[in-house]
């Protein structure tokens, strides 16, 4: 099974930045999708940012502009950069992947990391 473990986070005050990191302990190269993900106190969790294998990425309307996701295969990690942090991005940000190429097929993952805690204060 893949494991990820996420990396990064901290306290900062609004209007700074943060990069997260999410170290895969095996290739990422065949992932179709590796996705950033965010649960707040009290709400459900959300998706932050998503990039598919082929590079494409996805956002959520609030971290547009200010959010950008990245994979380097080689190193078998994947990236979040946060701009202008507000403290309504204060959360505990998870790395998913969801599944993997074999062969003409797809092995579902659903792999989950543990978590790294983003404080933003204003």
């Amino acid at each position: 099974q893949l494991r990820l473990v996420e990396s990064g986070g901290g306290l900062v005050q609004a209007g700074e930045s943060l990069r997260l990191s999410c170290a895969a302990s095996g290739s990422i190269f065949s992932i179709n999708a590796m996705g950033w993900y965010r649960q707040a106190p009290g709400k459900q969790r959300e998706l932050v940012a998503k990039i598919t294998i082929a590079g494409d990425t996805n956002y959520a309307d609030s971290v547009k502009g200010r959010f950008t996701v990245s994979r380097d295969n080689a190193k078998n990690t994947v990236y979040l950069q946060m701009h202008s942090l507000k403290p309504e991005d204060t959360a505990v940000y998870y790395c998913n992947a969801d599944q993997r190429r074999v062969g003409l097929g797809w092995e579902l993952l659903d792999a989950w990391g543990q978590g790294t805690l983003v404080t933003v204060s204003s």
